[in-house]
């Protein structure tokens, strides 16, 4: 149970907007998956990702156990499909995944990344999976869905005063 610090943590976590993934994996012949935002890019070389894991969940064993990770960046107006994930099952929901590396993915996702399991790191009462990316692609002209304040929400269309083009993939803005 979540005390009332937690619960304030928790909503102060809330103030950044993320992503929302669905990460799979494929143990005991079965295809398996759960919702995150706990989504990042961890190095280029070796590429490398992280998803982050609540012991209590189903899926902190199946990774263990299958070895391979994968992770589906949703687009927007799947967020029926981010809640059925997320453990609130639909029954009309089906066909949703596609295999990429034969590691089931989410069909029509933003980017997917299939990765084997480089590490895990314990933090709290989660762990964090390391994967070592093994195959990824992605549909630039997509938008992601995004989650903020405990809601869903949708990447604005922008008109920046400048296009922003890096030559180098380490320049940055700052």
């Amino acid at each position: 149970m979540i005390d009332s610090e937690q619960r304030r943590f928790r909503t102060a976590c809330g103030q950044f907007g993320t992503g929302v993934t669905i990460v799979t994996t494929h143990c005991a012949s079965e295809d398996h998956g759960m919702t995150a935002n706990s989504f990042m890019s961890v190095s280029l070389d070796p590429a490398l990702i992280a998803v982050s894991i609540s012991e209590r969940a189903r899926m902190l064993m199946k990774i263990r156990q299958a070895g391979r990770f994968a992770v589906s960046i949703l687009p927007d107006g799947m967020e029926d499909l981010a809640l059925h994930f997320a453990g609130k099952p639909r029954e009309d929901l089906g066909g949703f995944f596609d295999r990429h590396d034969d590691m089931p993915v989410i069909k029509g996702a933003v980017a997917t990344f299939v990765a084997a399991f480089d590490r895990e790191v314990e933090a709290g009462d989660h762990s964090i999976f390391i994967g070592r990316v093994s195959a990824f692609v992605f549909e630039p002209e997509k938008k992601p869905l995004l989650f903020f304040r405990g809601q869903f929400g949708r990447v604005a269309d922008t008109h920046p005063a400048f296009p922003v083009v890096f030559d180098d993939p380490y320049e940055t803005l700052w």
